[in-house]
């Protein structure tokens, strides 16, 4: 298996419209060709966490059954680029019209109403089932958050340059993978969960097999190669965001999402589930 459990794509009649609505929107960004600063990036973070938050919502099943497979895995994450893409360029417009100050400043605040609305929506839902278990949760952000210290720290005495060149954007890869790492450790290790992707569940078998698996557990083998994966890429992209920014830092958002989001999803269907 190749893929992960739940993959679940919409039927033709739903996949093909919103494929034509996100190839168009993206379309209309490669047009206006909007500059992508780590502000952009960093207010492009509530959207990667909106995709997880409506996923772990369709996981526990409070969708209408006809609009339900939109929030499954993939459809859930072309939704929510789809509108997040379109929100950016209705914020672009709005600035050009002097309507409003910044762009990245319009996404953002949209992103963070949605990412709080769509939480409210998961709290409310487990609150009244009686599953709001957030302990563990908050263990793996508090701890995600000292590791991401740390490593940002040591990334900045040891190779300044990277740290530098990449900012709060290459701070946020590195958020990111710490979060997805260390919510899976504390998923698997402590709280009995699988995992779903098959990579990643490779390299969790592998820490289990170690000798250290009795006393430490299995999780932090995949939270090592998270880390170290995060700070490689930003080192190979120091010289791409120094020559291309723009193109740069968009790629690096993307991959900041392909942790973030997994991550959000862990720690919100810990705390819910």
């Amino acid at each position: 298996m190749v893929v992960p459990e739940g993959f679940v794509l919409p039927p033709w009649y739903l996949l093909v419209p919103l494929l034509v609505v996100f190839f168009g929107t993206a379309t209309l960004l490669w047009t206006l060709e909007p500059p992508v600063t780590d502000r952009t990036v960093l207010a492009f973070a509530p959207w990667m966490m909106i995709g997880a938050t409506a996923h772990v919502l369709y996981r526990l099943e409070v969708y209408p059954d006809a609009a339900a497979v939109l929030f499954a895995s993939p459809g859930v994450y072309l939704v929510t680029a789809t509108v997040g893409g379109l929100v950016w360029i209705l914020g672009a417009f709005l600035e050009a019209g002097g309507l409003q100050r910044s762009k990245d400043r319009f996404l953002g605040i949209v992103g963070v109403v949605f990412f709080a609305t769509s939480v409210l929506a998961l709290l409310v839902e487990s609150w009244n089932s009686g599953a709001f278990q957030p302990f563990w949760p908050v263990v793996a952000v508090v701890a995600t958050g000292v590791v991401t210290a740390l490593v940002w720290l040591a990334l900045g005495l040891w190779f300044t340059d990277v740290a530098a060149v990449t900012g709060a954007t290459g701070a946020l890869v590195v958020f990111g993978h710490a979060l997805d790492g260390i919510s899976t450790a504390v998923g698997y290790d402590v709280l009995g969960a699988s995992e779903e992707v098959p990579l990643s569940r490779l390299i969790l078998e592998a820490g289990g097999a170690l000798p250290t698996a009795e006393y430490v557990g299995a999780g932090w083998l995949f939270v090592v190669v998270k880390i170290v994966l995060a700070v490689v890429v930003l080192s190979l992209f120091k010289a791409y965001v120094e020559e291309e920014p723009t193109q740069a830092r968009f790629l690096l958002a993307l991959i900041a999402a392909v942790g973030l989001g997994p991550g959000v999803h862990n720690v919100l269907l810990f705390a819910v589930t």
